[in-house]
């Protein structure tokens, strides 16, 4: 199993903490980083070991990828066959009200659906 420094909190923005929390409020994503925690692995065989389709799981990184949870690189396997690799990227936050009000302060996403009528 792979160990992470503690690193100290960071400060994030609210859209950044709301990117995150959506990313981790869901089983497949918690799976994923599981599997993930244990070492860096290839879309394929994430999928065989989680029992998902690759359509599916490549949903779950991408939004993993995007809240920067993972991180992922393409390389050549040595058939030529291409295998994109995926990663936890090291994370530690300490989630305070704190860190949630300093967050809040920044959102955006709230001004957006505002705009767009989604009150």
């Amino acid at each position: 199993m792979k160990t992470f420094d503690q690193t100290p909190a960071l400060s994030v923005s609210g859209d950044e903490l709301l990117g995150i929390l959506q990313a981790l409020a869901n089983p497949h994503r918690l799976r994923v980083l599981r599997v993930l925690v244990e070492g860096r692995n290839y879309v394929s065989q994430i999928a065989r070991e989680l029992q998902i389709s690759r359509p599916l799981l490549q949903i779950h990184l991408r939004k993993l990828e995007q809240a920067g949870l993972v991180s992922s690189v393409l390389e050549l396997s040595e058939d030529g066959k291409s295998l994109k690799f995926y990663d936890v990227t090291p994370f530690s936050w300490t989630l305070t009200p704190n860190l949630i009000a300093t967050a809040a302060a920044t959102l955006t996403v709230a001004d957006r659906e505002r705009e767009n009528g989604h009150d």
